[in-house]
């Protein structure tokens, strides 16, 4: 799981302001919607982190949405250590921090459907997410056109 050179682990108060830079620069890319500070700071312990060199590269959340059901939110890497496996390193963590915690089902809402792909996720309509990701989806900007692929995997050992 581990790549030479590079750091994953849990992220901590001192990485937010890093993370909020990786996810506000993929949303100005149109890649992801943006993040204030502060619902990071409430949120950072959903967060891991791939650093090299104490400079924080990426980033990935796995928030529990409900006894059995998480979502992988807000993948960002630096544009210039993507296409390293930082991503697929990233997605890993959060794939076996949810064994820890024994939710059988992650989902993400993707513009790259390929990626989680080979991850293991499998496409499905919108309508089998549960009513609390729709509240989320009615505040945005680009509903209801996003053009974000659901996609769900509840199978760990694929992973």
């Amino acid at each position: 799981m581990e790549q030479p050179g590079y750091a994953f682990r849990k992220a901590t108060v001192s990485d937010v302001k890093a993370i909020h830079r990786l996810i506000n620069d993929a949303a100005s890319e149109d890649a992801m919607l943006p993040r204030s500070l502060s619902d990071l700071y409430e949120k950072v312990r959903d967060f891991h982190v791939c650093e090299s060199g104490g400079r924080v590269l990426g980033c990935c959340a796995l928030h529990i949405i409900w006894e059995d059901m998480a979502e992988i939110r807000s993948l960002a890497v630096q544009p210039d250590s993507r296409g390293k496996g930082l991503g697929v390193g990233l997605v890993r963590r959060c794939l076996a921090e949810r064994e820890e915690y024994g939710i059988r089902k992650v989902f993400v809402l993707t513009y790259i459907p390929g990626f989680f792909e080979k991850l293991g996720f499998r496409k499905v309509s919108k309508d089998i997410l549960p009513h609390k990701v729709w509240s989320d989806c009615v505040k945005c900007p680009k509903f209801p056109d996003c053009g974000e692929t659901a996609m769900i995997t509840d199978d760990a050992a694929a992973n």
